[in-house]
Parts: structure tokens; sequence; C-alpha cells
């Protein structure tokens, strides 16, 4: 279902988010620009929206979707001038974001909202440029951003409560799952969460405690599957018995204070960065990336019907 006020939608940046963000608009029946100034630039992002179709028709097109509503401008003020929302997905450097979103700023009509795709940056950092700071807000993905449901999105110090109202309207159209953060932070929410244990998977691996594979291997079946479905707090509330999360904290609080984790990232050493690759390269011999993305799709599409099965609240068409 169309977002009653916003019909027309550019995404500026054609990388890998930006490529996903066009194919889930274009899936739910939005008219897309891109714009990118990176040479052969439409060509490889036609041939990411192709290699996603697939996916996204197997989940299910919305109705007047099509690829043919998609048109390439390499123009940025062409590009932006009739949007109605602004995806921005340069890269993450903080003085070229600046730099885009304030032309995009500049460019872009008055009543457009524009939303930095940023898995780090404050949105108080990226508005600080632009003429009209109330409609910059983050709308943060994550990848396969035409499959997964989740965006963050934050406001920052200027934003105006109306941008981010209309902004979760328009994700929700999306079949998303919009998070609206009361309180801006380096890396929002979901990122800092996966960083913790990014940073505690490279001492792991660092140490010589175990290979990529078998990080993986204790993720995927050990926590990974329940928080699939609970996340980490409903997770450790069951494993309380009947008392929940009382008898959780009192009964493994203390064991909070040992020093398992490491907290702080290893340095990231040649040592290190081969092992890390050759592991990972060892656990996808035989199999290309696209061969493992479309795998990977194919999983989390039957692993969202399952979710949507057994937890009602976590239904696509509603709210989190």
């Amino acid at each position: 279902m169309e977002s009653t006020t916003i019909k027309q939608v550019t995404v500026v940046g054609t990388g890998v988010i930006g490529n996903g963000w066009i194919s889930r608009f274009l899936s739910q029946g939005y008219d897309v620009i891109a714009t990118d100034p990176a040479e052969n630039a439409e060509k490889r992002m036609r041939a990411s929206i192709d290699q996603a179709w697939p996916a996204l028709e197997k989940q299910g097109l919305a109705k007047g979707a099509s690829k043919d509503k998609l048109k390439f401008e390499p123009n940025l003020e062409k590009a932006v001038a009739d949007a109605d929302l602004i995806q921005e997905n340069v890269p993450e450097r903080e003085e070229l974001k600046r730099k885009v979103l304030a032309e995009i700023d500049r460019f872009a009509k008055p009543d457009a909202i524009i939303a930095s795709s940023t898995s780090g940056l404050k949105p108080s950092t990226l508005q600080a440029d632009c003429s009209k700071p109330g409609r910059v807000i983050v709308a943060h993905p994550f990848n396969p951003v035409y499959l997964i449901p989740l965006v963050e999105l934050v406001g920052g110090k200027d934003t105006a409560s109306e941008t981010i109202k209309k902004a979760e309207e328009f994700y929700q159209s999306l079949n998303m799952k919009p998070l609206v953060i009361s309180t801006e932070i380096e890396g929002h929410v979901a990122d800092r969460l996966m960083e913790a244990i990014w940073r505690e998977a490279l001492h792991l691996v660092n140490d010589g405690v175990a290979t990529t594979e078998e990080v993986d291997a204790a993720i995927i079946y050990g926590p990974g599957l329940r928080w699939a479905l609970m996340g980490p707090f409903l997770t450790l509330h069951l494993a309380g018995g009947e008392q929940g999360m009382k008898h959780m904290l009192e009964q493994f609080g203390p064991a909070l204070k040992l020093p398992w984790t490491k907290l702080v990232a290893p340095e990231l050493t040649e040592e290190l960065t081969d092992r890390v690759v050759e592991g990972c390269e060892a656990q996808t011999t035989g199999h290309t990336i696209a061969q493992l993305e479309e795998r990977r799709d194919e999983f989390l599409i039957e692993l969202m019907q399952l979710l949507e099965k057994y937890w009602p609240g976590a239904n696509l068409n509603g709210k989190i």
C-alpha cells in the first residue's frame, strides 16, 4: 500500500544499500529515480535489481510494481527536483555525506523528506549544513534492504516531529518495521548490538579460540535461533523460569562482573586479517557470492513467514 503523501522517490547513491532500497521501492509500486556519478553506475544498478527481483516476486509484489518504473538520472539537481522523499546512500564519510545532503537540501522541493541511510552518524551532524534541517532524518536499513524489514528512524536536534511521523508512515507502506529511536547516538541501536558481537568474534579468532566457521556455528545453532523470535531480553526472561527476568538477574547477575568479554576491539593486524579472510573463503569454497545471496534470500523469506506465524506482534504490516 503506497503512502498517501509520498509518491515519487529518489535514491542517491547506487551501491549495495542504495540498490537494495531501489528494489524495495519498486517492489512496492513506487516510481523511482536513481542517481550516482560513478562510471557504469546505471549498468551495475540494473543488474542488481534483476538479481533481487526473483526473491521479491517470491515474497509478493505490490499492485503496479514494475522494474519499468525506474529511471536513472546522472544529474543530482534534476534527480531530486520532484521527489517527495530522497534516500541518501553515499559512502560513510562525514564530510562527504554532509556535502551531498546540503546539495540535496538546496535542490529538493521544500516539503520533501531527506533520509540518510547512515549506519553510524548522528542526524544532528548530518543536518548541520542544511538550510531546512527539519526535514532531514536518519533512516538506517539492513542488508539485504529489499527483504529485511527493520529500518531505524532517528531525528536530529532540528528534525520536525511531523517529518518523523510522515517517514514512519512511508516506511510502513513498504512493509517495513520502522523503529523510531528517541535519542540519537552513534551507531543507533541495532548496529551497536551487532558491533559488540563482532568485536568479541574477532577476539576469539585472533586468540585462536575458534575459527570463523566455529564462531558462525555458535550463533547459528545456539542464540541465533532464539534471537530470531525473541531477541536477547525475552530469551533471557524465559531462562529465568517462572520468575522470569527477576530470577535471571538474581542468579546470573554477579557473572556480569566476570571478565569474559574483551569489550574493546582487537588490533586489526595483518595476521588477524588473513585469518578472518581465509576462514570466510574456506567456508564458502565452491559457491559464488551470487549463489550465497540467493540462498540467503530464500531463507529470509521463509524465516519471516515463520516469524509472522509464531509472533503476531511481528506482523510486517504493523508497528514494532
